[in-house]
């Protein structure tokens, strides 16, 4: 295969005239004693003259334009609206706010809340210890997905509402 497909470039770069005049000269010799290589280079002049003598179709001058207009006859249906449903995502959302409404009120709750002044309020809110609600490690990875989560649906809502704003 290796030799058939060198003999091939080399009788191609003969025809085109990109030889050298030693290659010339040796494929001449080749030409003249080797009967493979006398078919092969007869096979290849009459590919090079069938390539010569016929003419390419050119396409129209309007062929991009005719084919654009044409798709653009299509309505083409986004494909998520066959298969999302968004009760279902509005669900799945509802559930995570709902969870992280109520790990903030279980921390709130866990705060002990001095009804003496603001000032001791304050000096409360400092000592707050955070390690008793989330020194967990499942919480924390909990607390992240959920977060992640609700920034998708904070996005959601806002490239709807900049499309629904784009569209007046």
């Amino acid at each position: 295969m290796n030799t058939q497909r060198s003999m091939e470039e080399r009788l191609w770069e003969y025809i085109d005239g990109l030889a050298t005049e030693e290659e010339r000269s040796v494929l001449g010799q080749l030409l003249r004693d080797d009967a493979a290589w006398k078919s092969k280079y007869s096979e290849l002049l009459k590919t090079d003259e069938l390539l010569r003598s016929s003419e390419l179709d050119q396409p129209s001058l309007r062929f991009s334009k005719n084919v654009m207009e044409e798709i653009s006859k299509l309505h083409i249906a986004p494909a998520t609206k066959t298969y999302i449903n968004k009760k279902i995502i509005w669900g799945i959302s509802f559930f995570f706010f709902a969870l992280i409404a109520g790990f903030l009120l279980y921390g709130f709750a866990q705060m002990q809340w001095s009804v003496s002044g603001d000032s001791e309020v304050l000096k409360n809110v400092n000592k707050l210890d955070f390690g008793k609600m989330f020194n967990n490690t499942w919480v924390n990875i909990f607390m992240m997905i959920n977060v992640v989560i609700g920034l998708f649906v904070l996005d959601n809502y806002l490239s709807k509402k900049r499309r629904a704003f784009r569209q007046r």
